[in-house]
């Protein structure tokens, strides 16, 4: 089933209603609500505005989502992701100053030796020790570059015992509303959401990756980076003595300097 028509069947479903004659007191057509089809994880099947489907219900709707785990109706839990990519700020795009780093190679050594030994203990696996692919390279794009880092996300699922809920949320003296309800037989919610209040003070809820930085990272980074500036700090130094030397040299008594 395409998704267009899934989203006509879904409309034309959603204005019919049980009264005799035909009418329903609340409509999707209403300009002061807004209803979306979400699934159990919160991502958005059908919306009035069809750029937001396939988004996480609570980037469209902060306030009522942060109500719904409040309430019980979804629960968070915390993925991880052990092959993510993350990008960092890369300070100059030659590579070159890290030869001139005599601590760079011995730090990265240590890290990738110490890095590796954790994972082997974590995940007791040799087969994936043994096929670890080491070739993994860094991916460059302007004044910033893509790297092997590991990463958690927030995951939402539905509580499956609460079929329908409501509430009520407190938007700076305006009170926004909205019913959730399970469709029978799937695993898709309807929402219905006042329009009427502004509760942007509330911020959007979204499932953007959070890089984990370890505790062996933070040490070595440091040193490295301390490393770093101490190296470059002495070749400045004997830079500036040199160019002191050579644009204002001694002069001996009763002798002419050029």
């Amino acid at each position: 089933m395409k998704l267009e028509f899934f989203q006509r069947k879904f409309w034309t479903a959603s204005r019919q209603c049980v009264a005799l004659d035909g009418k329903c007191s609340i409509s999707c057509d209403d300009e002061n609500i807004n209803c979306y089809l979400i699934d159990n994880n919160g991502f958005i099947l059908v919306a009035e505005d069809y750029t937001l489907t396939g988004i996480f219900f609570g980037e469209a709707e902060g306030a009522v989502m942060n109500k719904l785990l409040q309430m019980g109706s979804f629960k968070r839990v915390t993925l991880y992701d052990y092959q993510a990519l993350c990008w960092v700020h890369s300070e100059s795009s030659d590579s070159g100053h890290k030869l001139l780093d005599p601590y760079f190679a011995f730090f990265a050594a240590v890290k990738w030796i110490l890095t590796e030994l954790v994972i082997f203990l974590v995940e007791f696996n040799l087969y994936s020790w043994w096929n670890l692919d080491l070739t993994a390279k860094a991916q460059r794009v302007g004044p910033h570059m893509q790297v092997p880092c590991d990463t958690e996300y927030p995951a939402f699922v539905s509580e499956r015992t609460i079929k329908e809920n409501m509430g009520n949320i407190d938007c700076d003296g305006c009170i926004k509303s909205f019913v959730i309800q399970q469709i029978p037989s799937s695993n898709l919610f309807m929402v219905v959401v006042d329009n009427k209040c502004d509760c942007s003070q509330f911020g959007p809820i979204t499932m953007d990756p959070i890089e984990i930085m370890y505790i062996l990272q933070l040490f070595l980074g440091g040193m490295a980076e301390m490393s770093r500036s101490l190296f470059f700090s002495k070749s400045t130094s004997s830079l500036s003595l040199l160019i002191t030397k050579k644009t204002f040299p001694l002069c001996q008594p009763l002798t002419f300097c050029y």
